[in-house]
């Protein structure tokens, strides 16, 4: 396996003019919060048509590949998001797409596979997150796009680095989603060439918050995954593959709990019209508590892909329970 490396400025470039053709350009909007303890702003990836930034790793990957490695088509080993980017990707260039989702996976989002054309497999966990750590399966034709540790998945992710700076130069910390670094270790890559005083921070939740563990130990630590509905991140562990980028790339981890992104979830769509799910609405709850500290910062929402009964029990006031 080839070790993975920071993003250079000229990989993010390319990937970016690669995703003009499958993904947005996402806004950049201030938080509508008057009372907030820096100025909070909202890079709004749940409005990419699968409703996650993973449409940019994926479509990285996979629109990246030469015309003779198609043939087989392409598959991933997926909770939900990164499993519909591969899909929506593998779509527009007409390959074929397979999914392997644990067997807890979201059902909205494998509705949105299924309406994709996807071809699904649902696995025990211990029959599936081996294909994650073996990057692939070894009776499955076609090409694995790892939903993190492959370096063109994390060109991909770090284009959201580039239109960052691009549309708020003078940002002074970034909040970004943990689940397995790809992320947070490409906007950072970016960011560091860019703009080397920016600090980029994991947000984490409290049902599991592995970064944080591993940066205290100086080596990965494995956590038991509490069940929230929080999904995406607090996935128990760091990537092993994984862990020397996090590890020079991130400075440190801020982990909210879970009251706080249900007031987060509720307070998005009350004031911003827009759905979140918890791990997109991780960052800005550590922001609105100060973790971040001040001046300008820009949180990530990673996605916007909330199964409904978790959205009924938010807005009525109720902690959702998994």
């Amino acid at each position: 396996m080839i070790p993975l490396r920071p993003v250079e400025i000229e990989e993010a470039r390319a990937a970016a003019e690669r995703l003009e053709m499958i993904a947005l350009r996402t806004p950049m909007i201030r938080l509508n919060v008057q009372d907030a303890p820096a100025e909070i702003y909202l890079k709004m990836e749940n409005l990419q048509p699968i409703g996650s930034f993973k449409i940019r790793p994926a479509g990285n990957a996979i629109f990246s590949l030469a015309r003779s490695r198609r043939g087989d088509g392409v598959y991933t080993a997926s909770s939900g998001n990164m499993a519909q980017g591969v899909a929506y990707a593998a779509r527009r260039l007409g390959i074929p797409a397979t999914v392997y989702l644990p067997q807890d996976a979201a059902s909205n989002k494998i509705e949105a596979l299924k309406r994709l054309g996807a071809r699904i497999h649902s696995l025990p966990n211990d029959e599936w997150w081996p294909i994650i750590d073996n990057h692939g399966h070894p009776d499955e034709k076609g090409v694995f796009v790892h939903p993190v540790a492959q370096q063109d998945v994390i060109a991909g992710d770090s284009t959201v680095g580039l239109e960052i700076f691009e549309d708020l130069p003078d940002v002074d910390t970034v909040l970004v989603p943990f689940g397995g670094g790809g992320l947070a270790s490409g906007i950072a890559s970016v960011l560091r060439t860019l703009k080397p005083s920016v600090r980029v921070l994991a947000a984490e939740s409290d049902h599991c918050a592995p970064l944080s563990a591993s940066l205290e130990a100086g080596q990965p630590v494995q956590l038991p995954v509490e069940r929230s509905f929080v999904s995406g991140i607090g996935i128990g562990k760091v990537l092993e593959e994984m862990w020397p980028l996090v590890n020079e790339l991130i400075q440190d981890s801020v982990i909210a709990s879970a009251r706080e992104i249900v007031d987060v979830v509720a307070l998005m769509s009350e004031r911003h019209r827009i759905v979140l799910e918890g791990a997109g609405a991780a960052p800005v709850a550590s922001a609105l508590a100060g973790r971040a500290g001040g001046g300008k910062i820009v949180c990530v929402l990673s996605g916007g892909n909330l199964d409904t009964k978790y959205l009924i029990d938010i807005l009525g006031g109720r902690l959702p329970e998994p």
